[in-house]
Formats: C-alpha cells, sequence, structure tokens
C-alpha cells in the first residue's frame, strides 16, 4: 500500500526530528563504553544520522517510493537495497543519497528493477 504524501511527509518530520535527538546526545553520553571489533563502523553517530537523513528524504519525495527502500551506512558509504518500479525511480535514490551532507559514497548493488 502507497502512502499518501502527507503520512509521508509526517514520517519524515519525525524521523527527523529522532535522529536529532540522538544527534545532540553525542557520544560521550552514554553510561557503557563500547567495546571496538574491525566489524563496527568508526562513526556509528554520524552513520546513523546519515541512514535516518537518507530515509526521511526518500519518503518525502513523490518519485520514489521511499517505503521500498532500505537504507544503511557504515563509514560514510550509504547501501540502498530494494525493488523499485523504474529507473528514473533508482536514478533519483541514488541522487538523494549523493546529496546528503557525509556521505562518501553510495553502494547501489542491492537495488534492483521490479520485473
Amino acid at each position: 500500500m502507497r502512502l499518501n504524501t502527507v503520512t509521508k511527509s509526517a514520517a519524515a518530520v519525525l524521523i527527523t526530528l529522532l535522529a536529532g535527538a540522538s544527534w545532540a546526545a553525542g557520544p560521550n553520553d552514554n553510561k557503557t563504553t563500547p567495546t571496538s571489533t574491525s566489524a563496527e563502523s568508526n562513526q556509528p553517530v554520524g552513520d546513523t544520522w546519515i541512514t535516518t537523513k537518507v530515509k526521511s528524504e526518500l519518503l518525502a519525495d513523490s518519485d520514489v517510493k521511499g517505503t521500498d527502500i532500505n537504507v544503511s551506512t557504515k563509514n560514510g558509504v550509504v547501501t540502498l537495497a530494494g525493488v523499485l518500479d523504474n529507473q528514473m525511480a533508482i536514478d533519483k535514490a541514488i541522487t538523494i543519497a549523493k546529496n546528503i551532507k557525509g556521505v562518501s559514497d553510495v553502494d547501489t548493488r542491492a537495488l534492483k528493477l521490479r520485473k
């Protein structure tokens, strides 16, 4: 089911506000010290903000079915995954992701055209 524009906009605002709240908390506000492994991101707070911002922009765009795209970020590299109706929607999703501050690259190997 496709969400209407008002619902998409409300979701985008809510996601953006939640991202701002977690961003404002900062990495040193945690009571516990996270352990580090080579699989963890070097910038988890930044990556979380990037993911949230990309997802909210995709949801707010009328040309892209943001609900059909999964977004993840690691060390500034955004991965888009999902199935979209046409190449124009894929191109628009890539452009949106690339234009977000902090994005160093966009991986689209998991983004496919609907058959």
